[in-house]
């Protein structure tokens, strides 16, 4: 049995299995609990990979802590962990859970979320599993690996009319020291740039160059470094914002506020359907108007051309009026 006591200002984790003894001291309590859960499992039996007694949703706690925060989605990804501590699933333990078990999380989350939402949360648990196999040793293999994914929804064909951006410029109202007026004024920029939410309210004022019109995003959703092109319009609207310094965000919105404060907006203006994430499909169906493939792909940042037809929604009634 592993103990934990207090070691000055530390923590001694202690273990003693099979006749084999290892301590260790640690900052906090809970890395000596974690250490011990993982070296239990590695005494627990000759056999390599034997499983651990830790719960799932202790696992999941643990990959919150020491993984996530290493990872851009690392919001999300905390507030989905804390959300499935509620589910059963979180009390099995890692020795017994089955693949039974995530089917049934996923038939669960399937009449309370749409597909697309479990499908992301179905990745972050295979990820952490499979960190949990590779690196702690706490399971010989990832049960998720035999768990069927729900199908893939179809693509969003939602774009913004110029009435429903009225309305959402007007309910939002002009004073830009509000988070409303800023997230609606995010929209905007978002449909000029194509940028996501994400890069837009992590967007700081040394990375704008306003004369060579760019803005020079460090770090994207797929890791690389990307250079958006501004246009004057774009360039326009970042000029509105009220100034900070060159180190913080220009918008200065969350990701948690950009994502209410447009949907109060578009609540209070009663457009229905709308989010904040429709504003790249519409940007890039706008943008294909200008630019060609290959420069539209470098701007939104897009690796596989294919994926410009998921965003990319003109009704074939306009295509047609551009064809005379």
């Amino acid at each position: 049995m592993a103990s934990i006591t207090k070691h000055g200002k530390q923590w001694r984790a202690q273990v003693a299995r099979n006749g084999t003894r290892r301590s260790k001291v640690f900052p906090t309590r809970q890395e000596a609990r974690d250490w011990a859960a993982t070296v239990e499992a590695d005494l627990t039996s000759a056999k390599p990979g034997r499983c651990s007694k830790l719960t799932f949703g202790a696992m999941l706690d643990r990959y919150a802590r020491e993984v996530s925060p290493s990872k851009r989605g690392r919001d999300w990804e905390q507030r989905r962990i804390e959300l499935l501590q509620n589910d059963p699933i979180a009390a099995v333990r890692l020795s017994d859970l089955c693949p039974e078990d995530l089917a049934d999380w996923r038939d669960r989350r399937l009449r309370e979320v749409a597909p697309g939402t479990v499908r992301r949360e179905r990745v972050l648990l295979s990820s952490a599993l499979s960190h949990a196999r590779k690196v702690w040793r706490l399971i010989p293999e990832n049960p998720m690996r035999d768990v069927v994914a729900p199908k893939e929804p179809p693509g969003r064909e939602r774009l913004v009319t110029d009435s429903e951006l009225e309305k959402l410029i007007f309910v939002a109202g002009e004073d830009l020291t509000t988070a409303r007026a800023r997230a609606v004024h995010a929209f905007r920029f978002a449909l000029e740039t194509g940028m996501r939410a994400g890069e837009i309210v992590g967007l700081e004022g040394r990375q704008v160059d306003p004369g060579l019109r760019v803005a020079r995003l460090e770090r994207t959703k797929n890791g690389d470094r990307r250079e958006v092109p501004l246009s004057t319009e774009a360039l326009r609207l970042l000029r509105l914002l009220p100034r900070v310094s060159d180190d913080a965000p220009i918008f200065r919105l969350t990701s948690r506020e950009i994502d209410a404060s447009f949907r109060a907006v578009r609540d209070r203006a009663k457009i229905s359907g709308l989010t904040f994430h429709d504003s790249r499909h519409s940007a890039v169906t706008r943008l294909s108007r200008k630019l060609d493939v290959l420069a539209l792909a470098r701007m939104i940042g897009h690796r596989d051309l294919r994926m410009l037809q998921r965003y990319y929604n003109e009704a074939a009634t306009d295509i047609a009026k551009r064809l005379d």
